[in-house]
């Protein structure tokens, strides 16, 4: 089979959807399928370009398993919802073209969200290959924007919405990673579309992941020592409300047996650190190359997952695959359910 793949990332881009989609490609390959993947060139890490892939506006490689092009896509300051919104726009149209555009004719093509939009593309270039189109939901949008409070125009959110039911309601089928999503996609479609929409969770390699060692050189980089590590690694966004773990080592600051770690960045990162501005018992580490991830894992002691109140039907922390498979204890504060 030829499957046509639309995604914001993939590796050596390290955001975590990026990573996800790599290791379902590496699977379709390995089960005889031909891919074609349509992305965007490396940014995440540094939220720009990065060097090696600078001065262009469309990359096209040819891989073992098929073929990867990649596209510009437009990075801008992530509280500047405008912008990302234009960004979006300028990346999908990109995307959707380069997918288009391909010499030959897929079996099938998939498209991921975030953002919603590649879902649209998705849906073109199916209809317009007369393939089936498959649209795989990591969050649902607009939903995660509106309750974080990043999307407040009432004319937009109506418009993303009717964008959401106008792709979910023209898609084969729908892929979400938790029942409290599936139940959420049908509010929006009619019980009666059930079938289409299933639940696929997302998963974790535990041959690259597995437990370990606490005593690693991540511990002794950021000069961690022997204490008990409580960290939050990953995206540091408007949906993980931190001030609870600031609150946390606020209460603790008395303790010189305990350190907190916040690794990672993004949009809400600058808050953080403000908010935990005179806690000297609190490091912030930037977010780590991907074959770090293990050892990252294995420093910390005890695990922190925060989501925003609100978002248990909309967004599924998929860190917490990792941190098991890392064999660590978790403290999460999310809807329950």
């Amino acid at each position: 089979m030829r499957i046509r793949v639309l995604c914001p990332h993939f590796e050596p881009d390290v955001a975590p959807t990026g990573v996800v989609m790599t290791a379902i490609v590496e699977g379709w390959a390995r089960a005889g399928h031909e891919i074609e993947v349509v992305t965007s060139l490396p940014w995440y890490l540094h939220h720009e370009i990065e060097p090696d892939w600078r001065g262009r506006l469309v990359d096209t490689r040819p891989t073992p398993w098929g073929e990867i092009t990649r596209v510009h896509p437009f990075p801008t300051d992530k509280t500047d919802i405008r912008a990302r919104a234009l960004s979006f726009v300028g990346f999908t149209a990109l995307v959707g073209l380069a997918g288009l555009f391909r010499r030959r004719r897929p079996d099938v093509v998939l498209a991921m969200s975030p953002p919603l939009t590649l879902g649209l593309a998705g849906w073109l270039v199916a209809r317009l290959r007369r393939v089936p189109f498959v649209f795989n939901i990591q969050d649902v949008f607009p939903d995660v924007a509106v309750e974080v409070g990043a999307l407040t125009n009432r004319r937009l959110i109506a418009a993303f919405a009717r964008l959401e039911r106008f792709t979910y309601r023209r898609s084969d089928a729908v892929t979400v990673l938790s029942e409290d999503l599936r139940d959420n996609v049908l509010s929006k479609i009619g019980a009666g579309s059930g079938t289409r929409v299933r639940v696929i969770p997302n998963f974790v390699d535990t041959e690259r992941i597995r437990p370990a060692d606490r005593d690693t050189p991540y511990r002794r980089q950021y000069g961690l020592g022997d204490r008990t590590v409580v960290m939050y690694a990953g995206n540091v966004g408007f949906s993980q409300p931190l001030d609870l773990l600031v609150e946390a080592a606020r209460r603790c600051r008395d303790r010189d047996d305990l350190v907190f770690v916040v690794n990672g960045g993004g949009a809400g990162l600058a808050a953080v650190q403000e908010a935990a501005r005179g806690l000297d018992n609190v490091v912030f580490v930037g977010l780590q190359p991907a074959e770090r991830l293990g050892e990252v894992l294995a420093s910390a002691d005890i695990h922190v997952i925060a989501l925003k109140r609100g978002l248990g039907r909309a967004s599924v922390p998929s860190k917490l695959y990792s941190i098991l498979a890392a064999g660590r204890p978790v403290v999460a504060s999310i809807d329950p359910g």
